[in-house]
């Protein structure tokens, strides 16, 4: 008897940052999920978040606006602002920047390891390598 095309799995596969894959091993784990039903969960709920015309309130894995990912920082912004006294422009982007130069210097390791670029003395910057 053959499955139903409804009912037949098949695997996805895409690669993300290391720290990136903890974060949801971290949060899968909080939640008592498999990796796997994890990020089925937040795809769907994700997607939900983008149907036309739809907008979810309360999401914690997506942004209704039209800047996803700023709901995110807007919540960390008042959190800095309510843990501090009065933090100024300075206080506040050292708060949310985070982990920015370490994740960003990752990523262009990560992309010199695998020549998709490569820095350019003469230019003094980095290149995009044709492949």
């Amino acid at each position: 008897m053959a499955e139903s095309e409804e009912s037949t799995r098949v695997s996805v596969k895409t690669y993300v940052p290391q720290y990136q894959k903890q974060e949801w091993i971290d949060h899968a784990e909080s939640l008592n999920m498999s990796q796997a039903e994890f990020v089925r969960t937040m795809v769907q709920a994700g997607r939900r978040g983008f149907e036309a015309g739809e907008q979810t309130e309360n999401v914690e894995v997506g942004s209704p606006d039209a800047t996803p990912g700023v709901n995110g920082l807007k919540t960390r912004l008042l959190e800095v602002i309510e843990s501090g006294e009065y933090p100024g422009w300075d206080v506040l982007l050292t708060e949310l920047s985070g982990n920015f130069e370490d994740r960003l210097e990752d990523a262009i390791a990560e992309l010199e390891a695998t020549n998709r670029i490569r820095y350019n003395p003469r230019n003094g910057g980095y290149e995009r390598v044709d492949e």
